[in-house]
């Protein structure tokens, strides 16, 4: 994705009351990547206190509840937003959400994080209340951006990603309410659904620039094109996806499984039309590789554990959430913040280190407890996610709030 190329004077002095004038709110990645940075090694943390016993949880939500939704709607959530917006500037040409617009529309975000903590109001659930009520003005607001950019340039080859954002949107607030409910499972098949819509997302976007991305990189005469199987994969997902739905909130006696092994063999096919081994010697592409190939593997687990009491479904869903959803966000995070802000797309060799922990946490997280047990295994991983996002931390903050190397504005 290439910024568009609107100038900025270098000269120009921004005081530091002029908030929505920073250099941080001049595009939606840069406080939307930050924040997701700076959650999954808050929140990973937190809960590795509370796994290890060393911190003590009050809520009348569920820790693991509340775990789930900050890393799916919180974490996950915000970076889809965040390079949506941004990238819809590429495709429409119209200027994307930025100033005081994108500063309250983060406050809002973060809100919604500190609301889960709100005690001593002497209404029953009022934490979940404040935030469903900022989650909800948060989708909205950012679902309301994205459509005002597509529609005006009648971008209709992008009109699929409000559908989709709708749906996060729409199972975020299910997810919320049933857990004021206390109706425990029905929650958490809520939230794994919103994992499967995810891959979905995961799905257009790797189609569209892991092609691109690994001819440019490679400098490649051509990209591997495969749009009929990009088609085939998007109805199959879709079909998978709603079967799931329909399996854990209606009728038990569906079996999704087989949907799914579908759709994770359509998946693998594509990575291995995509492999190229010259990726290897670029960080930046190994890693966008290994996240989409960690989608097949995943859907594949997910499908066996239908069949097998070895594989657990949560254990298989994690190579999806870390190994794919994870490992995708981290590079496309480092990606995206090297490219919009104009420098060259070269990474310290720390970074590349921290794409390879991601991975390593999945394959701890979903393939070793039933060797290691699930305790050690659930904390290595943990640990492991911490120090890669740290180090991205340590690595894109700088980049995120200062202005573009080349003067532009983006």
């Amino acid at each position: 994705m290439q910024p568009i190329n609107v100038t900025e004077p270098m000269s120009e002095q921004v005081h530091f009351y002029q908030v929505s004038q920073w250099p941080l709110w001049m595009l939606a990645f840069r406080p939307y990547f930050l924040a997701a940075g700076m959650l999954a090694v808050l929140s990973i943390g937190y809960w590795l206190l509370i796994l290890t016993g060393h911190a003590s949880w009050q809520l009348t939500m569920p820790a693991t509840l509340w775990h789930a939704h900050e890393m799916m709607f919180g974490f996950a959530g915000v970076v889809a937003v965040g390079f949506l917006l941004t990238a819809a500037q590429t495709w429409t040409g119209v200027a994307s959400i930025s100033g005081n617009k994108l500063l309250w529309l983060s406050v809002v975000w973060l809100a919604a994080r500190g609301a889960f903590f709100i005690t001593g109001t002497g209404i029953e659930n009022f934490n979940l209340y404040a935030v469903i009520f900022c989650q909800l003005f948060w989708w909205l607001g950012a679902i309301t951006a994205l459509a005002n950019m597509l529609l005006k340039a009648n971008n209709k080859n992008n009109y699929q990603f409000l559908p989709i954002l709708s749906a996060l949107c729409s199972l975020n607030i299910i997810y919320l309410w049933l857990s004021i409910e206390q109706n425990i499972l029905l929650a958490l098949a809520v939230v794994d659904t919103a994992v499967l819509v995810m891959t979905l997302l995961v799905g257009v976007v790797a189609g569209r620039v892991l092609p691109f991305f690994t001819a440019r990189g490679l400098s490649l005469a051509e990209q591997v094109r495969t749009p009929r199987l990009d088609k085939i994969l998007l109805y199959s997902s879709l079909f998978a996806v709603a079967l799931y739905f329909i399996s854990q909130l209606f009728i038990s006696s569906i079996n999704p499984g087989w949907a799914l092994a579908v759709v994770a063999v359509l998946h693998l096919s594509r990575s291995l039309l995509w492999w190229n081994y010259k990726m290897f010697n670029v960080p930046l592409l190994w890693s966008l590789h290994f996240s989409y190939l960690a989608l097949g593997l995943g859907l594949a687990l997910v499908s066996l554990s239908f069949y097998s009491s070895v594989i657990l479904f949560k254990d298989a869903l994690h190579m999806i959430t870390i190994g794919t959803i994870g490992l995708m966000i981290l590079a496309m995070m480092t990606r995206i913040s090297h490219g919009h802000t104009g420098r060259p797309l070269t990474i310290p060799h720390f970074m590349a280190v921290a794409f390879a922990l991601v991975l390593v946490a999945a394959i701890v997280r979903s393939l070793l407890p039933f060797i290691i047990g699930p305790h050690i295994a659930w904390q290595l991983s943990a640990v492991l996610w911490i120090v890669a996002f740290s180090l991205f931390l340590l690595h894109c903050l700088p980049i995120l709030t200062r202005r573009r190397v080349d003067g532009r504005r983006g």
